[in-house]
């Protein structure tokens, strides 16, 4: 396999307060991976790094081989990285086509705008996520989960190779929750996928590998058998350490899988 996606040593300061703190983290073509983490661990800040929203202090981005570390943002599209934020950003007044045509035409050059386009990607896009039959349809009549699978559509329309999304099933009705990580599974075949995500149901029943941030740093990867099995892991979401939970193993309180499921609940 070959890491899409190599960061290294990075480092993200905001003045007095360091987000990300030596950041090492090598993402495979396609594979779907999952990044967790307390609020406040350096998961946004690590994606707004990779697609050029924020230049790091020190450290490295490569992708695909090149080195993207102060790549400017549209050209970070460009050049194959797509990415969702926790608010689905499309247009309400145009239809569900034209939103995907419209961030379709957003990787091209601009002379190539002048040109006719092939279209093409617009319902191929929309069959991926199973809005095909909804085209014409206003993006703002549109349900929570929809929208959210819109931008996806958007994304997937660019044709990129690296997809970052920033918690795609927050607010979301379990049934959307259950065909989000379908598609997720679906895309990764062909697509690299990194998901930023709080829902721990979600990522039992869809993650494959799994890393850890915590406070800009990260704390351990691997499946998510190995995560789950991973002491660091249970103290970070519920902040004691593992003398205390042995502690109330010896006296008959809930051992330490029983408290990594009530953190994953």
């Amino acid at each position: 396999m070959t890491a899409l996606l190599t960061v290294s040593g990075l480092t993200v300061s905001f003045g007095s307060f360091t987000a990300l703190d030596g950041v090492d983290l090598a993402v495979e073509e396609k594979e779907l991976r999952f990044l967790i983490g307390p609020n406040g661990a350096g998961k946004t800040t690590l994606i707004d790094v990779v697609t050029g929203r924020t230049r790091p202090t020190a450290g490295t981005v490569r992708f695909g081989g090149a080195d993207v570390t102060v790549l400017a943002e549209h050209k970070a599209v460009r050049a194959g990285i797509g990415r969702t934020f926790q608010t689905a950003a499309v247009f309400d007044a145009l239809t569900v086509a034209d939103n995907v045509d419209l961030a379709a035409s957003f990787r091209l050059a601009p002379h190539r705008l002048l040109r006719r386009r092939d279209r093409s990607a617009v319902p191929e896009a929309l069959e991926r996520v199973g809005m095909a039959d909804l085209a014409d349809r206003r993006a703002g009549e549109l349900s929570h989960g929809r929208r959210q699978w819109l931008e996806i559509a958007m994304l997937l329309a660019q044709r990129p190779r690296l997809l970052l999304l920033d918690e795609p099933v927050a607010g979301m009705s379990a049934a959307e929750r259950e065909r989000t990580g379908e598609l997720l599974g679906e895309i990764a075949q062909d697509t690299t996928v990194l998901v930023v995500e709080h829902d721990m149901e979600f990522l039992r029943r869809h993650a494959r590998t799994v890393t850890v941030l915590h406070e800009g740093r990260v704390l351990t990867e691997g499946t998510l058998e190995e995560v789950r099995a991973d002491e660091r892991v249970a103290e970070v979401y519920l902040g004691r350490s593992a003398a205390e939970r042995d502690g109330e193993q010896h006296t008959g309180v809930r051992g330490a899988a029983d408290v990594k499921e009530t953190a994953d609940a």
